[in-house]
């Protein structure tokens, strides 16, 4: 087992991994910027590095920064956590180089999946449904053309590379093809510089439903059933839950072992989600893989009693799985809510600044994840998230009735947070009778 593990990450996840580490008896080495200098958490760490100025791409995104760090505070592997360098194949290989174990799966099981064109490859080689689309990329207008006529209006155009809804346009006809192809492409290029796209068929009123997976090096693969992120806005998940509503059993039954097939298909090791869209006659479609620990993990954690960052560090140690598939059960029903520093009243505009009072809800089967407090100032630099309030109840009902309550104690003064929206999407009749798609929150609460 490790003896000393550095976590390139920040925030509420970096916490989440200390947290875990500190229960293994494993010391721990953190990073941050200077927008986090001085927060809390830091201090639960046995050593914190600076690694740069406020910007992502000055400190956090700096892999020489960070392979620098970890050597000067003489660790054994990497966590990388959610979002920066957690799916950068490139750092992955410089850790292994560098002899630190990176904390995921291989560099090239993380490149092949994370490319979404040869992802759909490896899950049409597992037997896995797809969309239908193209069968590779998309090189001219003009073959974009031909396979929009030949599956049907709407199309939908997404990038090879990246993900969070960037590089994808929906296409419901001819000129909007040609202008979204173009736009998805430059879109791609900034974000991810990959100007690469390809063309499916646009699924109407799907759900997203995706499945938790984690894999050793001793051929073990087990899925620990799925979470239903259909709660979005703008391709940004905003509520989870485990079941997922309204799933057929064999139909959940399907979709798992799905996954796992996909999996042993890309020899992939360590935890990791598989994503798919369900549409409303029940057939589910493949859509990506997320080659890392998931902003929603507690939520499977909770309906399962597997603490997952601790399972990821101990397949990365070498250790094989402790259960089997039959050993993992659901139990009760658990629904996280993402809490961010935005203004649902204003378009969801980003609220940073200093949080003047903070009061965190409890009572039985109540879960609230964060590294804020009060005194903490929101950084305008990074992702929004502040918290996640998770509960865990028998039923989902009365899972719905607890995070209400929750949301409804929960107190965040000084910035304005997207609690009153969570409010009316946990109190509506839609969400109550599991009757969402990912388009929801855009129909029911236009900008």
């Amino acid at each position: 087992m490790f003896k000393r593990i550095l976590i390139a990450n920040r925030g509420e996840i970096a916490l989440r991994v200390i947290r875990a580490c500190k229960e293994m008896g494993i010391e721990t080495v953190a990073i941050y910027s200077e927008a986090d200098r001085g927060a809390q958490y830091l201090e639960l760490a046995d050593e914190a590095y600076c690694v740069g100025p406020a910007r992502s791409a000055d400190s956090y995104l700096k892999v020489d920064r960070v392979i620098s760090a970890a050597e000067v505070g003489n660790v054994q592997a990497i966590h990388p956590g959610y979002g920066f360098l957690s799916e950068n194949a490139h750092f992955n290989e410089i850790c292994r180089t560098c002899k630190i174990d990176f904390i995921g799966p291989s560099p090239e099981a993380m490149r092949r999946l994370g490319d979404k064109n040869e992802a759909k490859q490896i899950a049409r080689a597992a037997n896995v449904p797809c969309v239908p689309g193209s069968e590779g990329l998309i090189t001219d207008e003009a073959q974009a053309l031909k396979i929009a006529h030949e599956i049907g209006y709407p199309v939908l155009i997404k990038a090879t590379a990246g993900g969070g809804g960037k590089g994808m346009r929906v296409a419901q006809n001819d000129l909007t093809l040609k202008s979204g192809l173009q736009q998805a492409q430059t879109e791609a290029q900034a974000a991810f510089g990959n100007p690469a796209v390809y063309l499916e068929k646009y699924v109407e009123e799907p759900r997203h439903v995706e499945v938790q997976i984690i894999a050793d090096h001793h051929g073990n693969v087990v899925h620990l059933w799925e979470r239903d992120c259909s709660m979005q806005r703008r391709h940004q998940k905003v509520v989870e839950e485990s079941p997922a509503p309204n799933l057929n059993p064999e139909i959940r039954r399907a979709i798992c072992e799905a996954a796992v097939r996909l999996i042993r298909e890309a020899n992939y090791t360590n935890a990791g989600t598989v994503e798919f869209i369900v549409d409303k006659h029940g057939n589910f479609y493949f859509i990506e893989v997320n080659a890392r620990i998931q902003v929603e993990h507690p939520v499977t954690e909770l309906v399962t009693g597997i603490d997952l960052i601790k399972q990821q560090i101990r397949v990365a140690a070498g250790e094989p799985l402790p259960f089997r598939q039959e050993d993992i059960k659901q139990t009760g029903c658990a629904i996280e809510c993402r809490i961010n520093a935005e203004d649902p009243a204003k378009n969801f505009m980003p609220c940073p600044g200093k949080i003047t009072q903070l009061y965190v809800p409890g009572g039985y089967g109540v879960r609230f994840d964060s590294h804020a407090h009060a005194g903490y100032t929101v950084p305008p630099t990074y992702d929004s998230m502040i918290g996640k309030l998770l509960v865990h109840q028998p039923t989902r009902e009365l899972a719905i009735a607890c995070m209400l309550r929750a949301l409804d104690e929960l107190r965040i003064e000084g910035i304005k947070t997207t609690v009153p929206r969570l409010k009316d999407i946990l109190g509506h009749a839609a969400f109550g009778a599991g009757k969402v798609d990912t388009k929801f929150i855009e129909r029911t609460w236009p900008a």
